[in-house]
C-alpha cells in the first residue's frame, strides 16, 4: 500500500492518461520529501490492472510544493476501432467534477460580487421556483445537496434542450423538506447553472470560461469541446443511435449504428441538455485541473492571478455536517461522506475533492503540499469499453 507521505493534497483520477503541472518545475521526489520507491509501487498495480483487462491505461503524476515528482503513462488512450496509446494532452470528460470545478467556484465568484449570497432562497433568483416549499430552499442547500430534490429528473420521458430541462426544474417536486436530508443530486446543480446564468447574464459555459479558465490559463478547458479536438478527447462509451448536438457529419445522427461518444458528453441529461449544464459536461485535461487545484491550495490564486479571495475558498473546504451519520461536505467539494471513497485512508480529515462518474476524481490536502494525478481509462457504465473486455 502506498505511505501517506506520498499522497496527501491533490489526487485527480481521469478517464485515460492525463498531464500535471507542465508549467510547473520538475524534480526528484526525495527534492521535496516524497519517496520514488513508494511511488513506484504504482507501476505493478497498474500494469497488472492493464494485464487483466481492467482498465487500457494510464497516466500518474504526482507533486508537491509546486513542483512535480512523478509523471509516468501506461497503456492506450483508445481501444476502438484502432489502438491509441497514452498521450500527456488528453482531453477527458470530467463528469462531476463540472461541480465543482465551473458550478460552485462561478457560485462563489458572484457571492465575492455581491451578486448573490448563499442565504439567499433560490426564489430570489429563480421566482419560478414556488410552491411545495421551495421557496425555503437555499443557495448554500443546493450547494451541499441537502435541498430535497431527487438524485436526477426522470429521463424515461422524451425530451431535449437546454430550455425544456430548465421547464421541468420548475415542475420538478421535492421529495423530502429542505435542510432535513442529504441526497447527492444533480438536479441541485442544474439549477446552480441557471442561477449563473440568470445573475450573471451570461451562459455557465461562458461565464467560467471568461472568470476562471481563460484567467487561469486552462486553455483546454470547457464544454462543448470543438470538433478539431476529437483527436485529443479520451473516448467514454459506445452507444447505439445516439443523436449528435455538435453538428459533426461523421456521425450519423438517429442511426442503428453504434457510435463512441468522443467529445460529446457522456451524462444523459447534460447530453440532452446539449452539452451544457451545471452537473456534468466538462472536459479537461490534467494539467489544467493541476492549475484549478493549484489556485485552490493557493487560496483562490494561481500565478498572479486571483480568482477567489482565502476566504472563499476556507468557505467553500469548510466541513458542513450534512447527515446524522457524520458526513461532511464543502460547497461543492466532497470532504467526508459515502461518495469520498477515493480519499481512502491515505488522505487526512480536512482533505477535500470530488469524483466523476466518468471516472475522474480529485482530492487535496491544503496541510501537506503533495498532489498526485492519477488518470485511469477504466470502465464506468453501460458498454463502455465492453467489446474491448470481452476479446
Amino acid at each position: 500500500m502506498l505511505n501517506r507521505k506520498i499522497i496527501v493534497p491533490v489526487l485527480i483520477i481521469l478517464l485515460s492518461c492525463q498531464y500535471l503541472f507542465a508549467q510547473l518545475p520538475e524534480v526528484k521526489p526525495e527534492q521535496v520529501s516524497v519517496s520514488s520507491t513508494q511511488l513506484a509501487l504504482m507501476d505493478s498495480v497498474i500494469e497488472e490492472a492493464i494485464r487483466d483487462r481492467r482498465l487500457p491505461g494510464a497516466v500518474v503524476l504526482a507533486g508537491r510544493k509546486g513542483k512535480i515528482v512523478w509523471r509516468k503513462t501506461y497503456g492506450a488512450r483508445a481501444v476502438e476501432p484502432a489502438r491509441e496509446p497514452m498521450t500527456a494532452d488528453t482531453i477527458f470528460d470530467l463528469a462531476s467534477l463540472t461541480k465543482v470545478v465551473a458550478t460552485a467556484t462561478s457560485i462563489m465568484i458572484l457571492v465575492e460580487r455581491g451578486k448573490l449570497r448563499l442565504t439567499d432562497p433560490i426564489t430570489e433568483y429563480i421566482p419560478e421556483l414556488k410552491g411545495e416549499g421551495r421557496e425555503r430552499i437555499t443557495i448554500e442547500q443546493l450547494l451541499i445537496h441537502r435541498s430535497g430534490y431527487a438524485p436526477d429528473f426522470d429521463l424515461r420521458e422524451q425530451w431535449t434542450g437546454y430550455d425544456e430541462a430548465i421547464k421541468r426544474l420548475i415542475k420538478e417536486p421535492l421529495r423530502s423538506a429542505p435542510g432535513t436530508r442529504f441526497v447527492y443530486s444533480d438536479i441541485n446543480y442544474i439549477t446552480l447553472g441557471e442561477v449563473v446564468n440568470r445573475v450573471s447574464g451570461l451562459t455557465l459555459d461562458r461565464f467560467a470560461a471568461q472568470n476562471i479558465f481563460t484567467p487561469l490559463g486552462m486553455r483546454d478547458t470547457g464544454f462543448r469541446p470543438a470538433v478539431s479536438l476529437r483527436s485529443r478527447i479520451a473516448p467514454t462509451e459506445k452507444r447505439r443511435g445516439q443523436l449528435n448536438y455538435l453538428g459533426d457529419s461523421s456521425v450519423n445522427a438517429g442511426s442503428d449504428a453504434d457510435v463512441w461518444l468522443r467529445g460529446q458528453v457522456h451524462d444523459p441529461t447534460s447530453y440532452r441538455m446539449n452539452g451544457v449544464a451545471g452537473h456534468a459536461g466538462l472536459f479537461s485535461t490534467a494539467n489544467d485541473l493541476s492549475i484549478y487545484c493549484q489556485m485552490i491550495l493557493n487560496g483562490g490564486h494561481y500565478r498572479g492571478v486571483r480568482v477567489l479571495s482565502p476566504a472563499s475558498v476556507a468557505e467553500m473546504t469548510r466541513p458542513r455536517l450534512v447527515n446524522s451519520s457524520g458526513a461532511t461536505r464543502g460547497l461543492g467539494f466532497d470532504i467526508n461522506s459515502s461518495f469520498s471513497s477515493n480519499r481512502g485512508d491515505l488522505f487526512p480529515l480536512g482533505s477535500f475533492g470530488h469524483t466523476g462518474f466518468t471516472g475522474t476524481s480529485m482530492w487535496m490536502d491544503p496541510a501537506s503540499e503533495i498532489r498526485m494525478v492519477k488518470a485511469m481509462l477504466v470502465p464506468c457504465a453501460g458498454a463502455l469499453h465492453r467489446s474491448w473486455r470481452e476479446r
